[in-house]
């Protein structure tokens, strides 16, 4: 099964992939400055990658309830199901930017955080995550 994992944010959407092999890699990230253009990238990785569903990051309270970032991405998760008739799974991303931005900084490696790498690379945490790799962190 061919799955997109989201790790979803205002200006920025990190973008991950998994085929039938299970291995998440991070993709282009969808940057564009409007939300309308932002979804039209993702419908681009979808067509291409023939993606069959969709693993979003959601970010829960550090205690693991549901705040105000989480009814955003809810929001946004009903934009992706009008529009794409895929199921979408939400799951913990508790931290995962965090883990990321601390994995460069262990490399030494400098990235701009307008690029969208990061949240791409969050994106593979998340999708991993989804994959059963880390653990069992789905939501629902």
């Amino acid at each position: 099964m061919n799955i997109l994992g989201i790790d979803w944010g205002e200006k920025r959407i990190g973008l991950a992939f998994a085929d039938s092999l299970a291995i998440a890699v991070p993709i282009e990230p969808a940057v564009q400055k409007k939300l309308k253009e932002r979804l039209a990238h993702i419908e681009k990785q979808i067509k291409e990658r023939k993606v069959e569903a969709i693993a979003i990051g959601y970010p829960l309270n550090m205690d693991g309830t549901v705040g105000f970032k989480a009814k955003e991405v809810d929001v946004f998760i009903e934009k992706l199901e009008n529009r794409f008739h895929l199921p979408v799974t939400r799951v913990d991303e508790r931290l995962t930017s965090h883990l990321v931005e601390q994995d460069y900084k262990d490399r030494k490696k400098k990235i701009d955080p307008k690029s969208g790498a990061i949240d791409s690379s969050a994106a593979c945490i998340i999708l991993q995550d989804f994959l059963g790799l880390s653990g069992d962190s789905k939501i629902s």
